[in-house]
């Protein structure tokens, strides 16, 4: 949904209720789970930290969704659980518009608090301008121990606007990769 005002606290907790039940806008959750040579992939991946101390707190950023407090781009509810099911909403601010988006959390990867690797995927609805669906993740390089963070986003254009502005939409979706893992790099470092 397009907005040419920021979206109230009302506005935005109706579109949650009203997304709650919206099914998938792609056929199969799984997309990006793997890795892949399809070239519709998009990927980011930077060393955010080192050893077990700072891969603890990349858990706790990105149990908290810190990944989006990047300032043009916001999720909601703020507190949001990462189990499977779960509706959320993503505002962003763009070109002098604002635009919500509905999103369910799919699944999760690894999760043992002794695990190395943790993460979660969420898919869009149909409430959202692109179909497709985005794993945030984080693991601990086994090589050299760095802790990384990983982005891996496969979507295609759903709403008319979306597709009419196809390449502003991958330069967002670039701009949001590259500024999530500042602030995944950020919340590691306790900035």
């Amino acid at each position: 949904m397009f907005f040419a005002r920021r979206p109230s606290a009302d506005v935005i907790d109706r579109f949650l209720h009203e997304s709650q039940h919206l099914p998938l806008s792609y056929a199969e959750p799984g997309l990006v789970r793997e890795a892949s040579s399809d070239p519709g992939i998009d990927e980011q991946v930077v060393a955010i930290g080192h050893g077990l101390a700072d891969f603890a707190r990349a858990r706790a950023a990105l149990q908290a969704w810190r990944q989006f407090q990047i300032g043009w781009l916001e999720l909601f509810p703020a507190n949001a659980a990462i189990a499977p099911g779960t509706v959320v909403a993503v505002r962003i601010h763009h070109l002098g518009f604002w635009s919500l988006n509905g999103c369910r959390v799919v699944y999760q990867v690894g999760g043992s608090a002794h695990e190395a690797r943790f993460g979660y995927a969420y898919g869009t609805l149909t409430n959202h301008a692109e179909s497709g669906e985005e794993l945030f993740e984080i693991f601990i390089d086994s090589g050299n121990g760095d802790v990384i963070y990983r982005i891996r986003a496969r979507s295609w254009p759903r709403a008319p606007l979306a597709c009419i502005g196809q390449p502003i939409v991958r330069a967002l979706q670039a701009r949001f990769r590259r500024d999530s893992a500042a602030a995944m790099a950020a919340a590691v470092r306790g900035a």
